[in-house]
């Protein structure tokens, strides 16, 4: 791919503007799917498995390389092995997922249908409550998932209006399976900035106030509240450690209902989550982690950056600059003029992008821009690209990194796409005890955050807590979440 030079700045070439960006959770590239689509179809529900000493892929080959294959679409393929990868901590079904994905692809796999087969999924499971128990609070953890997966593609879809809907759905599922654990999750709303305040969910291994390690669990800019069950609060809860969950700007509750974009200053946010759980006789104040999933791996290290009562951090992975995982093509555009920016945007690129590129643009920047949030839910692109490309910038952490104090975890992941070299990067510049661990295919670890082995992340994340922090003193056959 070329660019075409102007005389005001390397302006993308048309559709080129968006070939590299990230679709699904920023792992795989829309780039990959244009050959892939062309050239393959999408492998049978048992998948195909992929020696790991094959060689490369050619052009020709998966967008995931190595990877079960289920749509030939790199952005639903990637969606899709999340929900499938979950089944491992009950937050999906393996059989419901595949089912789901041999309908969609019968009806031609896009994010409509996507969106709709999902959606259906988590209104089937959560529309009767059962009169059991177990079966109530497995139902609404599955369910939502799949309120999560139609969420993420629903601004692709025929009815973008439903965002709203949707998230309000999912939270129902989340909040139901969260207060059927045992014991239930605690849940408060933590102050935050200007009458704004985050929503937290407290999970505890058992209901005595002997106090606990405790793990903060940090999302990334597009995760559901499930995904930390997946990566975090089931792995911590068999430790016996407590787990915290909370919607941060530019998440969850504070994006799609409170309308709060992401904030750079990620310290005053963790700092009032850590003022909450030192004043809890269950939690052991000595012994606070810290995690950051995805582009959390930005967030939380900021945090922990200028918050030094953060007793270790797990950065999942190093993400020194989310601009940086956005195709040079589309940076090149934003100049310091914000007018000149924006009239490079909508008359040179914007006028080009097919629906599906659309998309994908509208979903990485609504989290930073309320009016292409709003816009993209009546089914419009945005007219301002200068100020989210302002704030995404902004989030750079570079400068502070070296501040860290507290031991600190990186992981990078082989196939990595959306951060590539900047956990290596990130681990280079922390000045303080710290480990890199490299998730492989060669154990199916391979992609963004590793959506085919939470288990086995889960695994690498809680072993290093452990040693650093030390174990907790249940004992660990008890159950998760039992």
């Amino acid at each position: 791919m070329t660019n075409t030079p102007t005389d005001r700045a390397q302006a993308p070439t048309r559709r080129g503007a968006l070939a590299g960006l990230a679709a699904g959770a920023g792992a795989v590239v829309l780039s990959a799917a244009s050959t892939a689509s062309a050239n393959s179809s999408p492998a049978s529900v048992t998948g195909r498995g992929a020696d790991a000493s094959a060689p490369t892929p050619g052009p020709d080959a998966s967008p995931t390389p190595g990877a079960m294959q289920l749509f030939t679409d790199p952005g639903l393929n990637f969606n899709a092995l999340l929900a499938l990868g979950g089944a491992g901590f009950g937050s999906s079904e393996v059989g419901e997922v595949l089912t789901a994905v041999n309908a969609i692809n019968a009806a031609g796999a896009n994010e409509q249908t996507y969106t709709a087969e999902f959606r259906r999924w988590g209104e089937r499971l959560t529309a009767t409550a059962s009169r059991h128990r177990q079966t109530r609070r497995a139902r609404s953890l599955r369910g939502a998932q799949y309120f999560g997966q139609a969420l993420f593609f629903v601004l692709g879809s025929d009815t973008p209006g439903d965002e709203k809907k949707l998230y309000l759905a999912g939270r129902r599922a989340w909040d139901t399976f969260a207060r059927l654990c045992t014991p239930a999750a605690i849940t408060d709303h933590v102050p935050y900035r200007g009458g704004v305040s985050i929503p937290v969910w407290f999970f505890r291994p058992d209901d005595s106030d002997k106090p606990r390690p405790t793990v903060i669990l940090t999302n990334g800019s597009d995760g559901p509240n499930v995904d930390m069950w997946t990566y975090g609060v089931s792995a911590a809860l068999a430790r016996g450690w407590n787990a915290l969950v909370y919607d941060g700007p530019g998440q969850g509750q504070l994006l799609f209902i409170d309308q709060q974009v992401f904030s750079p200053r990620w310290e005053q946010v963790v700092s009032p989550l850590v003022d909450w759980l030192e004043r809890r006789k269950d939690v052991d104040a000595r012994r606070i982690a810290l995690t950051g999933l995805s582009m959390g791996g930005n967030l939380a290290p900021r945090a922990a950056a200028f918050e030094h009562r953060i007793a270790a951090l797990a950065a999942l992975p190093g993400c020194l600059s989310p601009w940086l995982g956005f195709p040079e093509e589309l940076r090149a555009i934003v100049t310091p003029d914000k007018e000149e920016t924006n009239r490079i945007w909508n008359e040179e690129v914007a006028p080009q992008l097919t629906p599906s590129e659309q998309f994908v643009i509208k979903k990485r920047i609504e989290p930073f821009s309320i009016p292409a949030m709003l816009a993209a839910r009546q089914g419009q692109l945005f007219t301002d690209f200068w100020t989210p490309a302002q704030r995404i910038m902004a989030l750079d952490i570079t400068g502070v990194v070296r501040r860290i104090e507290c031991p600190t975890l990186v992981l990078d992941y082989e196939d990595e796409t959306f951060y590539p070299g900047q956990p290596r990067a990130f681990f280079e510049l922390l000045r303080t005890r710290k480990e890199f661990r490299l998730m492989r295919a060669a154990t199916g670890a391979q992609l963004h955050c590793s959506p085919m082995a939470p288990q086995q992340h889960c695994e690498v994340v809680f072993d290093w807590l452990e040693d650093t922090l030390g174990r907790s003193n249940r004992r660990e056959s008890v159950a998760a979440g039992s």
